[in-house]
């Protein structure tokens, strides 16, 4: 075949210690259809100051991979709230080869098409406090290490296409090794069969069948040796819907001249059994509709459908969900998609939310999430079972949620939701317990499809229940974090580039997923003690209003009361607890205290400098006698001067940036300057 190949490229990013899933770095990409390998070039590289960090110490980074959906990583091992599913993802660590500079390189083989998610991160720091700097005059800059990935990919072009029930003829010559071949998988299909027909080798049929959905075949995918088997039929129950299949015809190493073939595929369509038996308008029960709906079309429980003309034109029956051998087809139900917020969405189902479940079908629903847009947030499923419909028998009625494919087994007393190429979740109500949840991570986006199912329990396990219809209550939606982090942690909108997704941050010694892991969480008399001693050390301010009122120094004292008031309540605003008292806006406060306690520091430094008599003192020497402290003009004194415009200048440089190490060393070296040479002057 012809190969393309892409290449796609990241911006370099500044990575950060990993305290919770807001501080990591996450990066996007897309893998085409039809790749055969992706190649990741991970180059990291430290600096310091805009140039390369050689002195900077080596730092481990953890990169977390993961295909549809963002990387659900736990690098602190901490507790996930109750009924949490997590996914998996692969990881690997880089190491540094040069003083400033490493790459890394992650091969794989025939990846899933659609999107990749990349998550970056260093090391959980160790507590130590430091503090921001710019580098001017020499101060020491902190390290910053740099991640950027890179994304080389090759893919087949014009890959031969099987139309079902046709038959493909191929000669392979003694220099090729393998053909390729791919099959578009319907919706409501139950079975691939593919088949390989007259094979014709210079020994016998020296031919290795394999099938893979989404990507092309790996060593490890389903595969027959066509010479043990005859005829050489491959199939696959339960396919995903909607996919392109990948059929790979592989010769055995060694085999020398042509082997001639013909490929064959089938497909088992489940919404149309047979000719004989022609769609029709379920009745309420096939519906899973509630009692209290009644029958649709006039037809009540266990009523035969009329027959219908073969040219009849008789709207078809829903989407069926097919059981793994392709006999029974089940309607599956849609369900309403409320927009109401970002990551904030309902799924309605129609006649519900409450939802019959009889003894002899299940009753499947589909949910469907948006590509992209939906996987960064939480799916949460919800079943709650109405006890009084039991009419007191033993009843379990069991949910399969899969993704791609409804899975209805065809074993009556099966509770497994797995099965060799396909993995789901599984909830179940009884009368004990009436209520179970499900909440996914960063779903994978497409259809999910959830199969309810009743059974009794008796002395030989499950059997199938006769004669009582379960009512089960069902809730399905989408939120950006697990229970809103609850009180000790903050959900957080995030965004990469054009991706968004949300993340919990906790507080006060929380840890976790969703901020409910407790085991280095504070005490709420701790949280208190701390508040407390943090807002009363503004009591100190007392004396130096108190000093400064009796020297007769008003507007320093003025200085020092704003400041004592906003700090004692900006520091109970912010603290990481639930003791927490705000009297302002979070951002007022923080503001106010900041510009107090600058405005503080200048103003006692220049009352120390005394500029009043300095001032009279070249005012009478250069034009004659004045009032003191003014000069003779009527202009104010030099202190009064530099009170405002230090107050304007400070406000201005909180506004550009309020963590800044010179918004405290500019205003106070310049203060102490203007100090000195009052001193040296008087």
């Amino acid at each position: 075949g012809l190969f393309v190949t892409d290449y796609f490229t990241r911006t370099p990013r500044k990575l950060s210690p990993f305290r919770s899933f807001a501080s990591i770095e996450l990066f996007h990409f897309h893998i085409p259809e039809d790749t055969v390998i992706a190649v990741w070039n991970l180059i990291t590289f430290k600096e310091q100051g805009g140039t390369f960090g050689d002195q900077c110490p080596d730092r481990s980074i953890t990169v977390y991979f993961r295909s549809g959906a963002p990387s659900v990583i736990n690098p602190l091992h901490t507790h996930f709230p109750r009924d949490t599913a997590v996914p998996g993802s692969f990881a690997l660590t880089l190491t540094w080869t040069l003083p400033n500079r490493t790459t890394g390189v992650f091969n794989v083989t025939s990846p899933l098409p659609g999107d990749w998610f990349l998550a970056a991160h260093l090391p959980k720091d160790e507590g130590k406090i430091s503090v921001k700097v710019k580098g001017l005059c020499g101060l020491y800059e902190e390290c910053q290490y740099l991640f950027q990935p890179q994304l080389i990919v090759q893919r087949l072009v014009n890959i031969a296409v099987l139309y079902p029930g046709h038959v493909t003829e191929q000669t392979m010559a003694p220099h090729n090794r393998s053909c390729l071949y791919k099959v578009f998988v319907p919706s409501y299909t139950s079975r691939v069969l593919v088949e390989v027909l007259r094979c014709r080798g210079a020994e016998g049929c020296p031919l290795w069948l394999r099938v893979r959905a989404k990507a092309p075949p790996l060593h490890n995918s389903t595969a027959l040796d066509c010479r043990e088997h005859s005829p050489c039929q491959l199939a696959l129950d339960l396919p995903f819907w909607q996919h392109w299949y990948y059929v790979l015809v592989e010769k055995h190493p060694g085999v020398p001249g042509t082997v001639s073939f013909q490929v064959t595929v089938q497909l088992t369509d489940c919404s149309r059994p047979s000719l004989a038996r022609p769609p029709f308008l379920p009745s309420s029960a096939s519906m899973n509709m509630p009692h209290s709906f009644g029958s649709a079309g006039g037809l009540a429980l266990g009523d035969s459908p009329p027959p219908a003309s073969p040219n009849s034109t008789k709207n078809p029956a829903p989407a069926p969900a097919a059981s793994p051998a392709g006999e029974r087809c089940w309607p599956v139900r849609p369900t309403l998609r409320n927009e109401l917020d970002t990551f904030s969405v309902h799924f309605y189902i129609f006649f519900g939310p409450n939802v019959s479940v009889p003894p002899d079908r299940p009753a499947v629903f589909v949910i469907n999430l948006l590509p992209v847009l939906d996987s960064g947030g939480v799916l949460n499923l919800e079943l709650r079972l109405n006890v009084s419909s039991l009419c007191g028998e033993n009843v379990t009625v069991f949910g399969c949620l899969n993704h791609e494919v409804p899975l209805t087994s065809g074993d009556n007393t099966s509770v497994t939701c797995e099965t060799e190429s396909l993995a789901g979740f599984l909830l179940s109500v009884n009368a004990t317990a009436s209520l179970s949840r499900l909440r996914i991570p960063y779903p994978q986006t497409g259809s999910w499809y959830l199969s309810l199912r009743s059974l009794c329990a008796t002395e030989r396990g499950f059997e199938p229940c006769s004669n009582v219809t379960a009512e089960v209550y069902l809730r399905a939606y989408l939120s950006p974090c697990i229970n809103d982090c609850g009180i000790y942690g903050q959900c957080k909108l995030l965004r990469t580039n054009n991706y968004l997704y949300a993340a919990c941050e906790c507080k006060a010694g929380w840890n976790g997923w969703g901020c409910t892991d407790n085991a280095e969480a504070f005490s709420y008399g701790f949280q208190l003690l701390s508040t407390l001693l943090l807002c009363l050390s503004n009591v100190m301010f007392v004396p130096p209003v108190a000093i400064a009122v009796r020297s007769h120094y008003l507007l320093e004292a003025a200085v020092y009361i704003f400041t004592m008031f906003f700090s004692t309540f900006y520091h109970a605003c912010d603290q990481p607890g639930i003791v927490v008292f705000c009297i302002m806006e979070y951002d007022v406060l923080q503001f106010c205290d900041f510009l107090g306690s600058l405005m503080s520091v200048w103003v006692t430094v220049i009352a120390m400098a005394r500029l009043q008599p300095v001032v009279k003192q070249a005012s009478v020497g250069l034009c004659g006698a004045g009032e003191e402290g003014t000069h003779p003009d009527g202009y104010p004194a030099a202190s009064q001067v530099l009170y405002l415009l230090g107050a304007m200048l400070l406000a201005m440089a909180l506004q550009m940036d309020r963590h800044g190490l010179w918004n405290l060393l500019g205003p106070s070296l310049f203060a102490l300057g203007i100090m000195a040479i009052a001193w040296v002057r008087r």
